[in-house]
């Protein structure tokens, strides 16, 4: 029986021009680059220069993304951005992103779910297209982490970094089975009581104040590979798929340590993992569709291949989706 898929039809990506080497954390802090990197995999990272803000990033990726997928901002129904560093606490920066490329039509607004975001925004674009509101759908993920670190706490500022990515999601009539393109099963999860593990210590009604990310790292780590597997399973599950099926896993791009416990949790061999954290760092809502773009730019998918991808972050909030390219 046929059925409507969101297919992916484009992607593309954006980082500032500017690039920090772990070197750089050792001027001011009891760090190196061996240290960072055995811990965590990255190796440098991209800043936002003064007064580049996330909008500017979100723009840049969906400009790319629409090039790549050959559709014009008139047939854009829907905008979402996830992002937890908007430019204003109103208006939400996918309106921004609309007036900028020119969208007259359709609606706009933001998602926040952290470094679980991406996915969220994904999923909720998904549902859009299954509802029939909308037929395309841009989504991107779009952060300037730089802007809320302490950089005297070396346990987080030298892990996080800044840019977007943005893909474009199309309704397709398809078969209705495990081997259409397109997304094929979703999961969400969130669970409120581990808020403490990873914050920000400031807001418009708590502090007025932007505040700084805090984050008790070895507690988010336990939670994470455990979790990540669990909804990249439960996905699959949904989708028809099981692990053995897969082709590509692009994981959030946190930490290389919790990407090979996931990985290793799920059966699936790093050859078939998209490692992009030694470029980018934690790009929070940024870094999977920051990955997609970098993999497709490679050439590393081919039509047909299945792919989760998986996302933890503060909330706690963490999901996973199963697509075929």
């Amino acid at each position: 029986m046929s059925t409507i898929r969101a297919v992916i039809r484009g992607c593309g990506h954006y980082l500032p021009e500017r690039v920090v080497p772990n070197s750089e954390f050792a001027n001011t802090l009891d760090t190196s680059n061996e240290w960072i990197v055995s811990r965590s995999g990255i190796e440098r990272r991209h800043f936002a220069a003064e007064g580049e803000y996330t909008s500017d990033l979100a723009i840049h990726a969906a400009r790319r993304a629409l090039d790549a997928s050959g559709v014009a901002p008139d047939q854009i129904d829907a905008v979402i951005v996830a992002t937890s560093t908007p430019d204003y606490t109103f208006p939400a920066v996918a309106t921004q992103v609309q007036a900028a490329l020119g969208i007259q039509q359709g609606f706009a607004f933001d998602i926040q779910a952290v470094c679980a975001g991406f996915v969220f925004a994904l999923a909720n674009a998904n549902g859009l297209i299954l509802g029939g509101q909308a037929k395309r759908v841009l989504v991107i993920g779009a952060e300037t982490f730089s802007r809320i670190m302490d950089w005297s706490d070396r346990g987080t500022c030298v892990l996080f970094g800044d840019g977007a990515g943005a893909v474009i999601l199309e309704a397709v009539e398809s078969e209705g089975t495990s081997d259409d393109r397109g997304i094929l099963g979703v999961d969400l999860n969130s669970d409120g009581r581990y808020r403490d593990l990873l914050y920000v210590d400031g807001g418009v009604s708590r502090s007025g104040t932007a505040g700084v990310l805090r984050m008790q790292g070895r507690e988010v780590f336990r939670h994470a590979v455990e979790k990540l597997a669990q909804t990249a399973t439960t996905a699959l599950e949904r989708s028809g798929l099981a692990s053995d099926d897969v082709d590509w896993v692009v994981p959030h791009q946190a930490n290389l340590r919790i990407i090979r416990g996931t990985a290793q949790k799920l059966g699936v061999p790093m050859e078939k993992v998209v490692v992009t954290v030694q470029d980018h760092g934690n790009t929070s809502a940024a870094s999977i569709p920051l990955a997609l773009s970098v993999a497709d730019a490679r050439g590393q998918f081919k039509a047909g291949d299945a792919i989760v991808i998986e996302a933890i972050g503060g909330g706690l909030s963490w999901g996973a989706i199963v697509l075929r390219w």
